[in-house]
């Protein structure tokens, strides 16, 4: 929170020079050691002479005791309460305007070609990555910077299929080459191809190649978890046109034997997937549990699932994790969609 935040002007009532005094400590009766006593004159508000002391403002006020009721304003320190009310009132603010610039960059867009949204609400940079199936269209140079609070769109084109995830505590220098303490892919800000190193959470889409065909698309844990995604699809419709995702902070709870440290203070900054922290084959269905049959949820998985019911948690749990809507929708990916 900036200095700036901790106070506020207001409009005070001062009906003479005896009063003022006491009017002001009612003012801030609830919390009068916080009250910062400094007032501005009406005439000249903006002016940085114009702060004045309350002796002074007692003397200017005596000239006037039998005119009408005076106001002026004062700069007051906003209670600790009124701090945090005020940051969250600021904090909504800025949701609902960057919803607002998300929704517009899809109107501007939608009518001649699907828009992939990328909307970073967590409280720090994201680096997404992007990274198009075999034979698809490179888009963005498969990487770019997102700053908190922040939004951009891609178009899509017609049949592109790819992957998208969030690339956490990230350093490059002015060439873009640098790391990523989650999801890096190779050490460069421009992934150009290259997917991320696990663990990182996915966000998946295949777009309908026809007008009469389906999109399909889902948030996939396979990899491992890293940072909260929700997909959510817009102007499609089906059924199974619902948003997808993992909004629930997995690291949080990770298991030791799957959690990733690294970072400020050495802290868990991702969860590996069972497949990826053993390589047993009932974990990656591989071998004999190569199969939908033969490969079962595990304590791993059930884990994930438990914690994200919208996202994929291991290789064959398709029929709770695949989400379909009809051709022509656009996506809103967010990153930390709970993040206040």
């Amino acid at each position: 929170m900036g200095e700036n935040d901790k106070y506020q002007i207001r409009k005070i009532e001062i009906v003479d020079a005896v009063a003022f005094p006491l009017r002001y400590q009612r003012f801030g009766a609830q919390n009068p050691s916080l009250i910062h006593h400094h007032c501005l004159t009406p005439t000249s508000l903006n002016t940085p002479a114009a702060r004045t002391n309350s002796t002074k403002l007692r003397a200017n006020t005596r000239r006037a005791q039998h005119s009408q009721p005076l106001f002026t304003h004062c700069l007051v320190r906003l209670s600790t309460r009124e701090q945090a009310s005020s940051q969250e009132a600021k904090k909504q603010a800025m949701a609902t305007a960057l919803a607002t610039v998300v929704v517009a960059l899809f109107l501007a867009q939608i009518a001649s070609a699907a828009t992939l949204a990328l909307y970073n609400r967590c409280g720090e940079t994201v680096w997404p990555g992007i990274q198009p199936s075999a034979g698809k269209e490179l888009l963005a140079r498969g990487g770019l910077q997102l700053a908190p609070n922040r939004a951009t769109s891609i178009r899509l084109p017609p049949g592109w299929s790819g992957r998208v995830w969030g690339r956490q505590g990230c350093k490059f220098d002015a060439a873009g080459r640098g790391r990523c303490a989650t999801g890096d892919c190779g050490g460069t800000l421009y992934c150009n191809g290259a997917g991320g190193a696990p663990p990182a959470t996915l966000a998946e889409i295949t777009l309908a190649s026809v007008p009469t065909a389906q999109d399909f698309y889902d948030v996939s844990l396979v990899d491992g978890y890293n940072i909260p995604i929700v997909m959510t699809p817009v102007h499609g419709s089906g059924a199974h046109c619902v948003p997808a995702g993992c909004v629930s902070d997995l690291n949080s709870f990770c298991p030791a034997g799957l959690a990733v440290r690294g970072g400020e203070g050495n802290r868990v900054v991702g969860c590996r997937s069972a497949c990826a922290a053993y390589g047993a084959p009932q974990y990656c269905c591989t071998g004999r549990f190569g199969s939908p049959q033969q490969c079962k949820p595990t304590t791993y998985s059930r884990l994930f699932k438990s914690a994200c019911p919208k996202a994929y948690s291991y290789a064959y749990d398709d029929p709770t994790s695949i989400l379909t809507c009809s051709a022509g929708a656009s996506y809103v990916v967010t990153f930390c969609p709970r993040h206040r």
